[in-house]
């Protein structure tokens, strides 16, 4: 609840308002108007709180994977990230030893691993 309190205020009001609605149909009219009461008081309290970021924007656009090694699942394992706004740029993260490579465009339809010299992928179009 620490992380995303207005999500849940918002979403235990939801809550609050459809039981209250629903007891009120059932006739229990003193019961459903303080639960939907209760449901208002915590949508209101959802809506007037504020969004709050634990990243700044310089931290965000600078982000990476964290260097580990993947577990061999078989074949070679990779993770690789692309950024959605601009700049865009991709960060690949190689399973066997663990670099993380940015590179500067969408995913690359071919890559080997600058460190182990491991090929991670080749999509022949």
């Amino acid at each position: 609840m620490l992380h995303n309190g207005r999500e849940n205020f918002l979403i235990g009001g939801l809550i609050c308002l459809v039981t209250g609605a629903f007891l009120t149909v059932g006739g229990l009219y003193a019961m459903g108007s303080t639960v939907g009461v209760s449901g208002i008081v915590l949508f209101i309290a959802g809506m007037s709180m504020n969004t709050q970021r634990t990243m700044s924007a310089q931290e965000i656009e600078q982000w990476q994977p964290s260097p580990e090694k993947l577990p061999d699942a078989g074949r070679v394992m990779y993770r690789v990230d692309v950024t959605l706004d601009e700049p865009i740029r991709s960060t690949v993260l190689c399973g066997p030893c663990g670099t993380v490579t940015t590179v500067d465009g969408s995913k690359p339809s071919s890559f080997q691993c600058p460190s182990c010299a491991t090929q991670l992928w080749d999509e022949e179009e």
